[in-house]
């Protein structure tokens, strides 16, 4: 079984990279490239979530796994956190992945796109799967939101703090990440390392390079668990 590990952005995929022994063969895709390292191909499909499900999707159709197919999809990077629960440097598998704004505004507030009657607005990966990739890196397991802009004030953290109790931390690839393995009949996982706390963006106080390698280690001990997994075992979406 193959896993296909979804970033953002480069210096996120070459932080997975690195997590994996062996060689790297680059696979060429029409406008993007796949870092092929043993079971694992990681991509950088470029930030937010349109941008994150269209290039998901096309590396699942392209054929670039034809000999050993997918079992798996992993949606992954750097993130903000509401800390203190998450502080800076430490690990989130997401036990839900949360379209925290996709829906539409209203004069009672914002109504998720599910109360509008259509779509969905979570994925939840298979409990097991996180449970077992917490256990091996020593993340914290809980909601992440996918955001297509991110939180630049404490009135807006704590807005959606109050809409989705107990999220641990917010992204902005995931959900589209899931729109697109869920299309696929594939399991989905979001991993985060966090960088900097939801809120006011304090640039000064941000740690990138903590969270990057915080990714690495993540992904160098998981490793194991995610290669082994069973795609049609506890699989929930």
């Amino acid at each position: 079984m193959r896993v296909l590990v979804v970033t953002a952005v480069p210096v996120e995929r070459d932080a997975v990279t690195r997590a994996f022994g062996g060689a790297e063969e680059r696979v060429a895709l029409p406008g993007a490239e796949l870092h092929r390292r043993g079971a694992f191909d990681v991509l950088a499909g470029g930030a937010g979530p349109a941008a994150a499900a269209a290039a998901t999707a096309f590396a699942l159709a392209s054929g670039a796994s034809a000999s050993a197919p997918y079992g798996l999809v992993v949606s992954a990077g750097i993130g903000g956190a509401f800390t203190p629960v998450t502080p800076l440097g430490s690990l989130i598998v997401a036990d839900g992945i949360v379209a925290a704004d996709l829906g539409a505004e209203t004069a009672d507030g914002f109504l998720p796109v599910t109360a509008l009657g259509f779509g969905r607005d979570r994925f939840t990966p298979p409990p097991a799967l996180v449970r077992e990739v917490a256990a091996a890196t020593g993340a914290a397991a809980g909601p992440v939101l996918t955001v297509s802009t991110v939180t630049g004030s404490a009135e807006r953290a704590g807005a959606l703090l109050a809409a989705h109790p107990g999220a641990l931390a917010e992204a902005m690839e995931g959900f589209g990440v899931a729109e697109a393995a869920a299309r696929a009949d594939l399991p989905v996982l979001e991993v985060r390392a966090v960088s900097n706390a939801v809120g006011p963006r304090d640039r000064d106080a941000w740690r990138i390079g903590d969270a990057l390698a915080a990714l690495t280690d993540a992904f160098g001990k998981a490793a194991p668990v995610l290669e082994g997994w069973n795609s049609h075992e506890d699989l929930e979406g």
